[in-house]
């Protein structure tokens, strides 16, 4: 059914004239019909969304067809296009999503950091000094003395000990992070409490490091808050939960100011932050969906920094003498798995040909695009204790004397399950093609997500080609799930364990993965995780292939963003223009 023109905040009369001949246009072909959207949608919602989406990409194209309304973006503000759908609450207590994970990196000072001048080292945040105990079950944390929240309050040890009680009680997603320490919402109060003005003391019922107790107090959930703020607001006894999701309460480097879903986030600097004010007055976060309209607004100066392009679109921008492209690597890995159960696969013979297979080079300076590089461990390059080591190069001559030991010097046939996206199906062609030289012939089958994560959980495929990032910044993160199978069973459904879904579990892999978890010296700790990696290259079921690297198009004359390996690892503050 055709319709008025509908009503559109902030657009002018000429774009609502253009959305109404848009809306008659699409009435025609019955857009609404059968639509994505829910049954009491009706075809005006479904009309404004789909209009509002074309306007804002026709406006960003008229603009640069006519020339932009301004020349470049404000000297004291960083302005970056970036896709912010995926933002759906600013507390961090419940924060799991990858732009907010680095929004509130910005907004708060955690318990402990990996600061931006040096993000290999952990370092105090609102902490400044630490004391295990002999037995590595209990931690004193020093609090820094000086420090105010951005409403003016001081940063107390009750603020610190109640921020980590907090994220007990209420049990978001990312709560597992610090509830494996034996925390729970019955014994927290206990076992974290502030013993005086200055000092919070956390005391863990498990065998864990206190090494990995620490990198955990890393975690967006280790976000000191506000209490007297947040505490104002609280409602039936919701811990302030409603109001934050969509405020701040922090004394970190910026304040939150604005957040539009779908449109905007707004940061104003904190002129007193501990590290000194930020080199911005303000950061905003701007929403653009797509990348060719984030190419077109930085050629143009309207935006500093463009975060989504694509590998095309990243080449056609690097002849601008105005743009540089940098590289960040994140801590995204891609990796093949080779179900163990399988009769051929479950061979150390036959995964060792897979890899040497493998043209890793091939792929990282193609179709890649610079995106991905090769990395081959399972925990990511840049981190602590991260295995930097590239031990495997296609080499056919040695894939091929292995299958013949193993008893397949005629190859077999074999299917590969993996993402329907880009470019998990351009990884799976091109390793079908590698593995032919061995004789392996591959079947390729993708899938959703949704149909693709049930099928490897119930251990129901040959070899998948899949992705995986850490939940938090310690290796214990990762070899808890490639190293790690405590119990192979199939009824033990041990299914966020990537060893357990691939049906593989090895005595002495398990062994060093609790002693590396266990091991209270920070240096015979790193070395064990090395150790562990570098085993765990030459058997069991995974081929770790590549380590995604962000590529961020960036006005030269913007300066000093800094990107680390974990999502939450972003940092605006040291930001200047010249």
């Amino acid at each position: 059914m055709l319709f008025n023109p509908p009503v559109l905040p902030g657009i002018d009369p000429a774009a609502k004239l253009l959305c109404y001949y848009f809306s008659r246009i699409l009435g025609v072909y019955g857009i609404g019909a059968n639509n994505k959207y829910t049954n009491d949608t009706t075809n005006e919602e479904i009309l404004v969304n789909i209009l509002r989406k074309i306007l804002i990409t026709f406006t960003s194209l008229a603009m640069l067809g006519t020339g932009s309304l301004q020349a470049a973006t404000p000297s004291n503000t960083f302005v970056m296009a970036k896709d912010i759908a995926d933002i759906i609450t600013m507390d961090p207590a419940e924060v799991f999503e990858l732009t907010t994970g680095e929004i509130i990196a910005n907004i708060y000072d955690r318990i402990m950091m990996f600061e931006p001048e040096d993000l290999q080292n952990l370092v105090g945040g609102v902490t400044e000094s630490w004391d295990v105990s002999k037995d590595g079950k209990t931690i004193t944390f020093k609090i820094r003395s000086g420090q105010k929240f951005h409403s003016g309050n001081p940063v107390r040890a009750e603020d610190v000990a109640w921020s980590l009680q907090r994220v007990v009680k209420l049990n978001k997603t990312p709560a597992f992070i610090i509830t494996q320490f034996g925390w729970n919402a019955e014994n927290v109060d206990e076992l974290v409490k502030a013993i005086d003005d200055s000092h919070v003391q956390i005391t863990i019922t498990e065998d864990f490091s206190p090494g990995l107790v620490l990198n955990a107090m890393s975690a967006g959930i280790a976000s000191v808050v506000d209490k007297e703020l947040v505490m104002s607001h609280e409602k039936d006894g919701d811990l302030g939960y409603e109001w934050l999701k969509s405020r701040s309460a922090g004394s970190g480097a910026f304040s939150l100011k604005t957040w539009k879903a779908n449109e905007i986030v707004t940061l104003e600097a904190n002129p007193n932050y501990r590290h000194g004010a930020p080199g911005m007055k303000r950061v905003i976060l701007r929403h653009v969906s797509e990348p060719s309209s984030q190419r077109l607004l930085l050629e143009k100066a309207d935006v500093d920094m463009a975060r989504n392009l694509t590998p095309d679109q990243v080449k056609g921008v690097q002849s601008n003498d105005d743009i540089a492209i940098d590289g960040n690597p994140k801590g995204t890995i891609v990796y093949m798995a080779a179900n163990a159960g399988h009769p051929i696969l479950g061979k150390t013979e036959v995964v060792q040909a897979i890899r040497h297979l493998v043209d890793y080079d091939a792929m990282a300076n193609s179709f890649l695009a610079g995106q991905f590089v090769v990395h081959q461990a399972f925990w990511p390059g840049g981190l602590w204790a991260a295995l930097e080591t590239i031990p495997y190069k296609q080499d056919v001559a040695k894939a091929r004397s292995l299958l013949t030991a193993a008893g397949h010097a005629d190859g077999f046939e074999i299917t590969i399950h993996t993402l329907t996206n880009s470019p998990f199906p351009e990884i799976a062609q091109a390793v079908q093609s590698d593995l032919a030289k061995g004789g392996i012939k591959v079947n390729i089958v993708t899938l959703e997500g949704k149909t693709l994560w049930p099928k490897y959980r119930a251990r129901e495929h040959e070899i998948i080609l899949a992705r995986w990032s850490p939940d938090y910044v310690d290796p214990h993160s990762n070899a808890d799930a490639f190293a790690h199978n405590p119990d192979n069973r199939l009824e033990a459904k041990l299914t966020g364990v990537l060893a357990w879904r691939n049906a593989w579990a090895d005595d002495a892999s398990n062994a060093l993965a609790v002693k590396a978890r266990n091991e209270l010296d920070l240096d015979k700790r790193k070395q064990q995780y090395l150790e562990l990696q570098e085993m765990l290259q030459k058997k069991g079921p995974f081929i770790i292939m590549f380590q995604q690297n962000e590529q961020v198009a960036r006005r030269k004359t913007l300066q000093g963003f800094v990107s680390g390996s974990n999502f939450d690892l972003v940092f605006y503050r040291n930001v200047t223009k010249k």
